[in-house]
């Protein structure tokens, strides 16, 4: 089981409007009530704030109508169970909401007594998700590099390594001259968001004294997220898949020896990607000591 999340900013919507059915006497099923909904969703808002970039948060208008729409749906008996349907709506539509609250206010229940209101309150986590990283070093011990920085994946908060693949040498591709890299791939179950996942393999990378300096350059250490789930995004810091996973053969290579009929989203299986990567040539087994624990 994954560890703990960490601690998350919210985005709050309170005292949504929506009339429904819902109830368990006749006449609320015929004539309903109006419900109002409050909905407290917890992520990351630092990425959203740092590119003021709407899609790195969550989209409060699309969920409104979202949570509309199961109020005014299937009529229910208990308003327990219309809290639950509008928390896993909210989890399902919004990718990057990693826990939910809710509150379904009923204030015209038919009591039969002075009462201002009825509610019920209930949060949610969303289920964690399945992601894949990629890492690679081609400066001083590389194999030492990537074990390490697997045990600190494996150490992180919300992260939970689920498989391996093997490692790898491989031909540098890019451009620029350098030496050969040790790469591998990590599957992981995550509570993560896709951004606390990128930020926990930026502070990976800094463990290992990473420098951008030249794109595609040498590196100590290079930790990228390829995957989250089944999610696409187009966002320049982030972008999901991968946008050139389907065709460098030092990710293909060990994931498809690992999980071969795993499947790349929007690309296709990765055992057959990996036989079509144009630098498939450049990608021969890892031999153990190599660096001579060179640091």
């Amino acid at each position: 089981m994954s560890p703990a999340a960490p601690p998350r900013d919210s985005v709050s919507l309170l005292g949504l409007r929506a009339h429904g059915l819902h109830g368990v006497l006749a006449e609320e099923k015929r004539d309903g009530h109006e419900f109002a909904i409050d909905v407290v969703m917890h992520l990351p808002t630092a990425p959203a704030a740092a590119g003021d970039a709407l899609g790195r948060t969550v989209n409060y208008a699309e969920v409104a109508h979202t949570v509309t729409e199961v109020v005014a749906g299937e009529s229910l008996d208990l308003i327990e169970t219309l809290a639950a349907r509008i928390a896993d709506a909210v989890l399902t539509s919004q990718a990057l909401v990693r826990r939910v609250e809710i509150a379904v206010h009923k204030p015209t229940a038919p009591i039969g007594l002075p009462f201002d209101d009825v509610i019920v309150r209930i949060a949610r986590d969303a289920p964690a998700v399945d992601a894949v990283l990629a890492l690679g070093s081609n400066i001083g011990d590389r194999e030492g590099r990537l074990r390490r920085a697997i045990a600190l994946l494996g150490e992180t908060d919300g992260v939970e390594i689920l498989w391996e693949g093997p490692l790898v040498e491989t031909d540098p591709v890019g451009g620029v001259e350098q030496d050969d890299f040790c790469n591998t791939v990590v599957g992981v179950r995550t509570a993560l968001s896709p951004w606390e996942l990128l930020a926990a393999a930026h502070a990976i990378e800094a463990d290992a004294h990473r420098e951008r300096l030249v794109r595609w350059g040498p590196r100590t250490l290079d930790v990228d997220v390829i995957t989250w789930g089944d999610l696409r995004q187009d966002d320049p810091d982030l972008t999901l898949p991968h946008p050139r996973a389907h065709e460098r053969a030092f990710v293909l290579v060990p994931w498809a020896a690992a999980r071969p009929d795993d499947v790349l989203p929007g690309h296709g299986r990765v055992a057959d990607l990996a036989a079509q990567a144009p630098d498939r040539d450049g990608v021969r087994p890892w031999a153990a000591g190599t660096d001579g624990g060179a640091s």
